[in-house]
């Protein structure tokens, strides 16, 4: 949206020479869509700028762009020589925090930026979640998902970039704790161009067969414990089994002495009658 350059809301507004003004060394944005910016700087030509960047000043008539800087790029495409800025009296720290939250109030930016953006003003800015959702307008829940998503495999995190995939696919990949298994998944929307839906109902099978899996492993579990127990009284010894994962493996009965191994062989014999 462009608004008209002359348009003064208040006298805070500078008109400042674009080559006096160096770019934000904070900026958390990393692409800018040329064919965009092409549009408008086109459009800068013909109606000016709505909304003024903010700056702050370092040193003499020099600035740092803090917010703003698709229109600053537009601007000189434009070939404009000035531009309208408001002036801040701002820190790093507080660069840093302006120039992460404007950013993240873009709607074109993907959802890995947003992440990156999120996890940046938690660590660098000292915030916590609660601190965070109140500081960009979102729900707690909203920014604990965009950051779960740099727990992704860097694979998924690029497709997500490239709009490979979009942020409900990630979301369902997300609950898949097997990186493995999440690849294969997302391998698999790829090739098949699955639907969200379709992803959550393959990540929904693979948790049942796991579930399932883990309950079969603790029911032998549980009916190992019990034959150990009815086999130990019987021997009047502690037994215990050595299993592989194929299902191969021994029975080992201790003995302390040669009277004890006698006794348990008795046994035995007496099983074989």
């Amino acid at each position: 949206m462009i608004e008209d350059a002359n348009t003064r809301p208040s006298a805070s507004i500078n008109e400042i020479l674009i080559k006096n003004i160096e770019t934000n060394p904070f900026q958390p944005r990393e692409k800018f869509d040329d064919e965009a910016l092409t549009e408008l700087a086109q459009s800068i030509k013909e109606l000016g700028i709505i909304q003024p960047i903010t700056v702050r000043q370092i040193k003499g008539n020099h600035y740092q762009l803090i917010t703003g800087e698709r229109r600053l790029r537009a601007s000189k495409i434009a070939g404009l020589e000035t531009i309208p800025a408001y002036v801040r009296k701002a820190d790093d720290q507080a660069m840093l925090e302006m120039s992460l939250v404007e950013n993240i109030q873009r709607e074109d930016l993907d959802a890995i930026e947003v992440a990156i953006s999120f996890q940046r003003l938690i660590e660098e800015c000292k915030l916590t979640q609660e601190n965070l959702s109140e500081r960009v307008g979102k729900k707690r829940s909203t920014v604990s998902n965009y950051l779960r998503l740099l727990k992704l495999p860097a694979a998924i995190q690029l497709g997500i970039r490239n709009q490979d995939v979009s942020m409900g696919h990630a979301r369902a990949l997300i609950n898949i704790e097997d990186t493995s298994k999440q690849l294969s998944i997302y391998q698999k929307i790829l090739a098949g161009g699955l639907s969200v839906r379709r992803t959550e109902e393959l990540v929904r099978g693979d948790k049942v067969k796991k579930a399932s899996r883990k309950t079969e492993k603790t029911e032998t579990s549980s009916e190992y414990t019990k034959l150990k127990e009815q086999l130990s009284r019987y021997f009047s010894s502690p037994v215990d089994f050595k299993r592989n994962q194929y299902g191969k493996g021994s029975i080992i009965i201790p003995f302390d002495s040669d009277e004890d191994l006698e006794r348990i062989i008795g046994f035995l014999d007496r099983l074989n009658k």
